[in-house]
């Protein structure tokens, strides 16, 4: 499932592409990819409807309408978008599709069927389920040191957990939580309520850096309009990862073997030497 530097990376793109584009018509061909909304009502509510602006909010892509409305988009597994020409046949699993005024298609494509769509008010849009009980964006003001010290000490599971709550941290998945706790030479089974406010700092800005390291990194790619999540497929900063899928593998740090666990049902990478607390 795509993380917070690769929805950030696919809605920036996203903002470029179609930003002040205005949606002619729109089609909802799979009807529980916006659950909510039936196809007529769906199609009614885009129709004519300008791109504002694309922007995100935790692992969701906003974007932003004209008349103060905004579709939350949640990728999950395999949705993708596409921008494609008039002339280009729509791919297989294509769920929905927005046709601009410029004679392209934006097509929203999903092999697994997990993705989401929803039409809200800009009033209420962090009102939503889907982003009210969020946690505050790891760049925000409120994302402080001391806060994340409140959050770990009131949970009594792991850490690896912990950062995976997106009520608690929000964009971190599987990966980049392996990548933090690495960075910041954290054991990812120790309890969250008893880790050490000495190390705080440490793990703190290891959120921080690992997230700013990705992004970068996808920054530099070149997009394909035709296959936006595919520039960035496979993780913004796969290739300089330092633990994550690296099982028997020396350390980049002390060339001990890198060890995966089954950890809460995922994978987690790790360094017995340089993670042992």
């Amino acid at each position: 499932m795509p993380e917070l530097p690769e929805v950030e990376l696919v809605a920036r793109a996203l903002d470029k592409l179609v930003r002040g584009r205005r949606i002619i018509a729109a089609e909802l061909l799979r009807p529980k990819l916006a659950p909510e909304t039936s196809p007529v009502d769906f199609a009614a509510a885009l129709r004519g409807a300008r791109v504002e602006g694309v922007a995100r909010r935790g692992k969701h892509i906003l974007f932003n309408l004209d008349g103060e409305r905004v579709l939350v988009v949640h990728l999950r597994m395999t949705g993708r978008f596409l921008l494609l020409p008039e002339e280009r046949e729509l791919p297989k699993h294509t769920h929905a599709v927005f046709y601009l005024e410029d004679r392209r298609r934006l097509a929203f494509t999903d092999q697994r069927h997990f993705g989401l769509m929803k039409l809200t008010s800009t009033a209420e849009l962090h009102q939503i389920k889907e982003l009210r009980s969020l946690a505050p964006e790891p760049f925000s003001a409120s994302f402080t040191a001391e806060y994340l010290g409140g959050v770990l000490a009131r949970s009594r599971r792991t850490l690896k957990e912990t950062l995976l709550d997106q009520t608690k941290v929000t964009g971190l998945g599987n990966i980049y939580a392996a990548e933090v706790l690495f960075l910041a030479r954290v054991n990812p089974s120790a309890v969250a309520a008893d880790f050490s406010r000495r190390r705080l700092a440490r793990l703190h800005r290891a959120i921080l850096d690992v997230l700013a390291e990705s992004i970068a990194h996808g920054s530099t790619l070149n997009v394909d309009p035709e296959d936006i999540e595919g520039s960035y497929y496979g993780g913004a900063y796969e290739g300089r990862w330092r633990v994550y899928d690296r099982e028997g593998e020396a350390c980049l740090c002390c060339s001990a073997r890198i060890r995966r666990v089954t950890h809460a049902g995922r994978s987690t990478y790790f360094c017995p030497r340089c993670q042992r607390h």
